[in-house]
């Protein structure tokens, strides 16, 4: 009787694994595809017109992670008196490297951007020279590590026009608006959500918007309340510059 109680009960326990395994392949198989529902939003400005360079960021009401993730790793260049790119989206304790291409001396200053400016918190706040780049010698650069969320106002004590920013965003969901005002995104999970959009002229943050994810490609229009001004072209360097000879 005990050989065939202890047959019964390894049966069991076999069942028992094979129903855990089934019921992990299910979860799996169910979290591949709730990444299943796509949106767009465009993002104009206040007269209505496509707006490049804007940040959206999609919260989910489910747990996951894009296919694509946000970078762990960029490099913003000093060249021709600018920050390129002008604006850089990043996930928190990512590492970006600043290099100066130009034939002068630049600052690397980071402060808090917009209404947070003014706040006594400045977590990602830093400041670093870089000498310019000579002849031959290749660019210095130096590494900044982003650990919080937020937005970083990039700027140059010796170059007041010199402006950029780093976007260290709190969802994994997040991507910057191209030439045409769209940021897209085709892995989201099903479900509610609230997008958000940051500009760097806009200086009061915007009103959150709901939308529901689901199968059916959704569209989604944000409209900032500024217009924002025109890229500035790049500036010369004053009498002052010293170029690394």
């Amino acid at each position: 009787m005990k050989s065939i109680d202890h047959f019964n009960l390894s049966k069991q326990s076999q069942n028992a694994i094979q129903k855990i395994a089934l019921s992990a392949a299910l979860m799996l198989l169910a979290a591949t595809f709730s990444h299943a529902a796509s949106l767009t939003v465009s993002v104009v400005d206040k007269d209505g017109k496509a707006t490049p360079d804007a940040v959206v960021f999609v919260s989910t009401s489910s747990v996951s992670s894009p296919k694509n993730p946000l970078p762990k790793l960029a490099t913003v260049a000093q060249s021709n008196m600018q920050f390129l790119p002008a604006v850089t989206v990043v996930q928190a304790g990512s590492k970006i490297t600043f290099t100066n291409n130009d034939p002068w001396d630049h600052h690397v200053r980071g402060s808090a951007a917009g209404a947070a400016q003014f706040g006594k918190n400045d977590e990602n706040g830093f400041t670093f020279r870089l000498a310019g780049k000579s002849l031959f010698s290749a660019a210095k650069s130096s590494v900044v590590t982003f650990d919080k969320p937020g937005v970083v106002l990039l700027g140059c004590h010796i170059h007041g026009s010199m402006m950029g920013h780093i976007v260290v965003s709190d969802t994994p969901w997040a991507a910057k608006t191209d030439a045409s005002g769209n940021a897209v995104f085709n892995d989201l999970p099903e479900g509610t959500a609230t997008v958000k959009v940051w500009h760097a002229a806009q200086f009061i943050d915007l009103k959150p918007a709901q939308t529901t994810l689901n199968a059916t490609p959704n569209q989604l229009k944000m409209q900032l309340t500024v217009t924002p001004p025109p890229r500035r072209a790049p500036a010369k360097p004053s009498e002052y510059d010293k170029p690394m000879g």
